[in-house]
């Protein structure tokens, strides 16, 4: 049976599979998950290219023509701090698009994270609710981060989320999906592409999340620190 696309906000993708620009060792290594994972959505988190020259470094590789760049407001402790990096986004975008005099999918995009806690990273659902009414009120098309919670899920696809982003484990710790049952309320009851985000450890964990319904999956450490990110990269692919 032929897949059917994945469809975000009216844009059509073939792939279901997304994945983050965080914590490769090089960018060689990063260029090759991308090229084998065959993602279209590629998440880039703006305050750290902001902070860590070698993350610009590895930014700069990616051909914006070629994917659906996706910003993130990771390390956004408040919704003032998402509002703040999701505007510093749209501005890197629009020099993008000056950049090769043309505009780039997925502009006015944003992956919205709000998380109080540097350690364990988990969202604030208030603050996320919060952030995301207040920017698509200024145009933004929002991709929330979330716990697996089903009443938040359902309060920002009613705002107007344009999918929601629950989380399978904590960011990075590679437990796999600890929120199978509540994830599962989420997507019977949704109207927006279901994305399971954070704590994919390995591939089976994807295969796992799409078996109960998911739409797509994120991941990115369990490919970035693999001890091949390219092999693993494509194998999170099939």
């Amino acid at each position: 049976m032929q897949d059917t696309p994945l469809v975000i906000a009216g844009k059509q993708f073939s792939n279901r599979l997304m994945i983050g620009t965080g914590k490769y060792r090089s960018a060689a290594e990063q260029m090759a998950a991308l090229e084998a994972s065959g993602a279209e959505i590629i998440t880039i988190a703006i305050r750290r290219i902001q902070s860590v020259p070698e993350q610009q470094a590895m930014v700069d590789q990616i051909d914006w023509r070629k994917y659906t760049i996706l910003p993130n407001t990771a390390g956004a402790k408040t919704a003032e701090e998402a509002v703040h990096i999701a505007k510093l986004a749209r501005a890197l975008t629009q020099s993008m698009e000056e950049h090769y005099q043309q505009p780039i999918s997925g502009a006015d995009w944003i992956k919205l994270e709000v998380q109080p806690d540097p350690v364990s990273l988990l969202p604030d659902p208030i603050g996320t609710l919060q952030a995301a009414e207040q920017l698509i009120a200024l145009g933004f098309t929002v991709l929330p981060y979330i716990h697996a919670d089903p009443i938040l899920a359902r309060r920002l696809e009613d705002a107007g989320c344009a999918t929601v982003m629950p989380l399978g484990s904590p960011i990075g710790t590679g437990q796999g999906i600890l929120t199978k049952e509540e994830i599962a309320i989420i997507i019977a009851n949704a109207g927006v592409p279901v994305v399971v985000d954070a704590g994919l450890g390995v591939p089976s964990d994807a295969a796992q999340a799409m078996e109960f319904g998911a739409d797509a999956c994120l991941v990115n450490s369990a490919i970035a620190l693999a001890s091949d990110p390219g092999a693993m990269g494509g194998a999170f692919r099939m």
